[in-house]
């Protein structure tokens, strides 16, 4: 048991460096190589150390004889193969294990769920009430639910879930561990319906095929086009983060802020494109310094990438004390400093948000936006 825990606790230590190299690819040129030498590193741990462990455990584990390793594998087959989400939490919300089923309804991958907490794919009105349901199974308090909805407008159909939660007592796990169940509620719809939105697709045995990666190469090729051409038609620097933030508005980011550096150490908000309405007018009023991404961009010159973001003040409050995150709904955010890449000062800072259940940046996107902010600050250097 002693050395199951040890190995456990060695392999969530893994993960998280693992984790942290992830970003590797949307490093400038420069840090890449480090990264690059890190992820061998980890690969031979992997495989000389971790690797040989896990067979000495598992090689203990199935002198437990044939009939009871037939159990275990017929339960995670049915564990699997259940066509109900199912997700097995700590007392943190964070899933320990997920079914396919319940990854095609939060919209993630079941192996890149396990180990973040689930309250990250629910929509931030969500979140605290979850983890508090959790926390209280977890203790004993018996089973619960509750609704909780998914990112995205209210309006939109599949985006409500009825959360079954009941504690789990396994015989080799020093406390209990939170089942829950996940099944789309219909609205006006009465009990048996059937599922709606991403779940239904599960019942079905269908999948929504991702574009192919030639195709968003493509796309990624076609808005690096857009973008130059709109910089080189641009008569002076003062333009350019009005055209710009035209030139990514709504075909790839439905929020575009620009904010641009000034003597002294201070920024202010260049250019804001959104939806209209009295929160885009609070973001192109506010003091961009109490953005955190972009103060790390202008800095340090540093790329922020978050999926589902956990923290509601990334983009400061309103007014009226609410987080913009919040109220934007914001999926995915996209922060990078508007830099020509060859040691030049850093001359602001260019964000992007997806809201909704708008497909997240990815890597790739991100390292095409990073190439957009370098010929941002070469046409606002006048070059």
């Amino acid at each position: 048991m002693a050395q199951a825990e040890e190995f456990g606790t060695e392999l969530a230590d893994f993960r998280r460096r693992v984790e942290e190299l992830r970003s590797a690819p949307a490093l400038p040129e420069a840090d890449r190589l480090p990264a690059l030498e890190a992820a061998l590193l980890e690969l031979r741990h992997a495989a000389e150390v971790l690797w040989p462990r896990y067979e000495e455990l598992a090689a203990g584990r199935h002198r437990g004889g044939p009939e009871e390793h037939h159990e275990h594998r017929l339960l995670r087959t049915l564990f699997q193969r259940l066509p109900v989400a199912v997700a097995l939490l700590d007392r943190d919300t964070v899933v320990r294990r997920c079914n396919p089923a319940a990854g095609q309804v939060l919209g993630v991958r079941a192996g890149y769920a396990t180990g973040r907490a689930l309250t990250g794919s629910l929509a931030h009105g969500s979140r605290a009430a979850f983890r508090s349901q959790v926390a209280a199974v977890a203790r004993g308090e018996g089973d619960r639910g509750l609704t909780v909805r998914l990112p995205g407008p209210s309006r939109q159909g599949g985006t409500a879930l009825r959360a079954t939660l009941t504690a789990l007592h396994p015989p080799h796990e020093p406390g209990a561990i939170v089942l829950a169940v996940l099944q789309p509620t219909v609205p006006g719809a009465p009990a048996g319906t059937g599922p709606a939105g991403p779940a239904a697709a599960v019942e079905r045995g269908e999948s929504r095929p991702d574009p192919s990666e030639a195709a968003r190469g493509a796309e990624l090729m076609d808005l690096l086009d857009g973008t130059t051409t709109a910089l080189l038609g641009a008569d002076s620097p003062k333009e350019v983060p009005q055209r710009v933030a035209e030139a990514l508005y709504g075909r790839f980011a439905d929020w575009v802020v620009v904010d641009a550096a000034v003597p002294g150490g201070a920024l202010r908000r260049a250019a804001v494109l959104a939806p209209a309405g009295r929160l885009r007018d609070a973001v192109a009023a506010q003091d961009p310094s109490s953005w955190p991404p972009v103060v790390d961009a202008v800095r340090h010159g540093g790329t922020t990438l978050r999926v589902r973001p956990e923290d509601p003040g990334l983009l400061g409050r309103d007014a009226a004390g609410t987080p913009v995150l919040v109220r934007a709904e914001a999926g995915s955010l996209l922060c990078v400093p508007l830099s020509d890449g060859a040691g030049g000062p850093v001359l602001g800072a260019l964000t992007l948000l997806r809201t909704g259940g708008r497909r997240a940046f990815g890597l790739a996107e991100a390292g095409a936006v990073e190439r957009i902010a370098r010929h941002v600050a070469l046409a606002l250097r006048g070059l």
